[in-house]
């Protein structure tokens, strides 16, 4: 079953945040930081996509944080790839 249209757009949605408030001292000035966190948060709608669509994700989010203007774009192709087509 193909996971629906409104879970990549909580994914996409999940990511902005996280771009929103990463900034990159965060990994320097505290110590809880993790970005692996924020990617497994962003991640959780489509939790049940295959492994290696959810590795290919897992890194694509992770760019978009760190660098929302260099990556989005890519996420974006990968979430319309990934996505079932619209009806």
């Amino acid at each position: 079953m193909p996971i629906p249209q409104e879970r990549f757009d909580d994914l996409l949605s999940r990511t902005a945040l996280a771009a929103l408030f990463y900034y990159p001292e965060i990994a320097v000035e505290d110590d809880d930081y993790n970005l692996q966190n924020d990617i497994t948060y962003c991640l959780e709608p489509v939790a049940e996509i295959a492994a290696e669509d959810a590795e290919r994700l897992r890194v694509a989010v992770g760019r978009v944080i760190t660098n929302p203007t260099a990556h989005r774009s890519d996420l974006l192709a990968l979430v319309i790839e990934l996505a079932p087509p619209s009806e």
